[in-house]
């Protein structure tokens, strides 16, 4: 036991009390808390005082929090403040109920084919999320996964990972990382990349299906060198109803060589979702229809089987072709020279399959099938396949509206068009201000737009919201008045806004507090008057704002007074 683990948690760092241990790692333990002002439970991550004085750590521990603020993600953990006190540093993030898919495969043991290529679809998503923002993790392992009891997941743990843009955190040749998952490259200290996170992630998924990880070994460095030069059981030799695509794709994953692995964690997340696909259309009743056998007498596997190899029921026509030549000689009949011709057999046969094949292709799909397609589209990050659900599948439905679906359909299609329009102002932006030809709401529009991809949402919103009161609704500048509109509208709803929103607000009501506590009562009014004036109308903030307007009413009149109340638009002037 390490000498930090000796240490007990202060009852209190910030505006945060400290509950009980809820996870401990390399770089701390986590501990279940409680925000002073809002009764709102958080995670905090602390790095003891004995870590702290110890060379590394505290750069990597601020590593992992700079890693995190980039993470905006509904399959990542949210990052919400941090801080230092009386030498232990420690930051504050969301607080998931669940359990680590280290604990559920000790449970469970394995998990079903299906639901590993759900949880393996969020954790791409994740990736995406991490390698957009320029990080690698380096560190994906079950022990890092978190479940929720919908087997929602959540990234956890950037303590080891590595951005892009600098240099490693341990010298040349060092590794950092754990063995069982660990990829080839990063065994032998080389450098990592977003394959390298992706070779982990086919561990994890290899690891979820068998019940055990692809290498093991008594020692960190035995496991180390199977990563490098050994070779592992194929998944199917575990797992008697595993799909072949799938075991396909792990074991891509697996490959020594980065280059021979996915490109990235979007592509591989479409692959993912057509193991999906073509399992079900190969265990479909269309399939079975095409075969000529029933389901009662065929199972999923031997549907897979024919499905894969040669075409539906390839091997039930040609049994009734082989009878239709024994018929045919039986009479002597022009039929039977036919037959007796094996090109006209072969052609027949190609013939058949090639319109069986076309018939299931292009058969008219339900409404359910077309809109589940549209779905499985969006649940994709966002992009140009959008508007393929858009165009193919939402805007035919929503000719023929049903009660029962109208709704889902317009929900789908507000996000597709939210999507469009803040494409259309990134694109428009980076267009004319190359020309030279922007014009002033444009040049707004352009600036909206840098703050939200910097994530300076509040900052967004203030240029939104004056720019939508400066554009008169005239004709003119109503194309541009309504995108801004809809980019304030999208931005309100954005769920990433929520952690920003807290931060800012909790960071502002821990600077009063502490301007109380000097006794400097004009400059904390003046602190509690900004959060009113800024987030008053937001109902998300009411509890800030109302307990911001308390502390205001218990102050005397002549201390609160002698700061005027901030303006939004000088505000918006500072933070520029």
């Amino acid at each position: 036991m390490n000498k930090h683990e000796h240490e007990s948690a202060p009852e209190r760092l910030g505006e945060y009390l400290i509950g009980k241990k809820i996870g401990a790692g390399g770089m701390g333990s986590v501990y279940l808390a409680t925000n002073i002002h809002t009764d709102q439970q958080v995670a905090i991550k602390i790095l003891p005082s004995a870590l702290a004085r110890e060379a590394g750590f505290v750069e990597r521990f601020h590593r992992e929090i700079e890693a995190l603020k980039k993470m905006h993600n509904p399959y990542v953990i949210e990052f919400y403040d941090s801080g230092v006190e009386n030498d232990i540093y420690y930051y504050v993030m969301e607080y998931v109920e669940g359990e680590t898919l280290t604990n559920r495969l000790r449970r469970d043991k394995r998990l079903d084919w299906k639901i590993v290529v759900d949880i393996s679809i969020q954790i791409c998503s994740a990736l995406k999320a991490s390698h957009d923002a320029g990080i690698i993790h380096r560190d994906l392992k079950p022990s890092n996964l978190i479940l929720k009891v919908d087997n929602t997941v959540k990234l956890a743990d950037f303590g080891v990972a590595q951005l892009f843009a600098t240099e490693k955190l341990t010298v040349t040749g060092g590794i950092i990382g754990t063995a069982e998952y660990m990829s080839p490259e990063q065994a032998e200290g080389k450098r990592v990349t977003r394959q390298s996170d992706l070779y982990s992630l086919g561990a994890v998924m290899y690891v979820m299906l068998t019940g055990r990880p692809p290498f093991s070994g008594k020692t960190m460095l035995a496991i180390i060198q199977k990563q490098k030069y050994g070779q592992y059981d194929r998944p199917s030799r575990y797992v008697d109803d595993l799909p072949v695509w799938l075991e396909e794709i792990v074991c891509q994953l697996l490959e020594k060589d980065p280059q021979k692995r996915y490109p990235d964690a979007y592509v591989l997340s479409r692959r993912l979702q057509e193991v999906i696909n073509k399992y079900e259309m190969s265990t479909s009743e269309d399939t079975y229809a095409l075969s000529g056998t029933s389901a009662d007498s065929a199972t999923s596997t031997q549907a897979h089987s024919d499905f894969s190899d040669q075409g539906a029921g390839s091997g039930t026509l040609m049994q009734g072709l082989m009878r239709a030549q024994l018929e045919a000689e039986s009479t002597g009949s022009r039929l039977g020279q036919l037959f007796d011709n094996t090109w006209f057999l072969l052609g027949l046969l190609a013939l058949v399959i090639a319109g069986g094949y076309f018939w299931f292709q292009e058969r008219e799909l339900s409404r359910e099938e077309m809109l589940q397609h549209a779905k499985q589209i969006l649940q994709q990050p966002e992009g140009p396949d959008w508007y393929i659900a858009r165009d193919k599948y939402l805007l035919p439905l929503l000719e023929n509206p049903s009660n029962e679906d109208e709704s889902i359909i317009k929900e789908q299609l507000s996000r597709i068009q939210s999507y469009e329009l803040r494409s259309k102002a990134g694109m428009t932006a980076k267009r004319k201000s190359r020309s030279g030809l922007q014009t002033e709401p444009q040049r707004f529009i352009a600036l909206a737009q840098n703050y939200l991809e910097s994530g300076n949402l509040m900052q967004a919103e203030i240029v939104l919201s004056s720019l939508i009161e400066l554009l008169p609704d005239e004709p003119e500048q109503k194309e541009m008045r309504d995108l801004a509109i809809q980019m304030r509208n999208d931005l309100r709803q954005d769920p990433n806004r929520t952690a920003q929103r807290y931060i800012m607000l909790t960071q502002s009501m821990s600077k009063a507090d502490a301007l109380l506590k000097e006794q400097k009562y004009a400059e904390a009014a003046a602190v509690w008057r900004a959060i009113i004036v800024l987030y008053g109308q937001d109902p998300a903030a009411s509890v800030f704002v109302e307990n911001a307007r308390k502390h205001l009413d218990q102050l005397p009149d002549n201390m609160s007074a002698e700061t005027p109340t901030p303006e939004p638009e000088k505000a918006s002037t500072e933070n520029e």
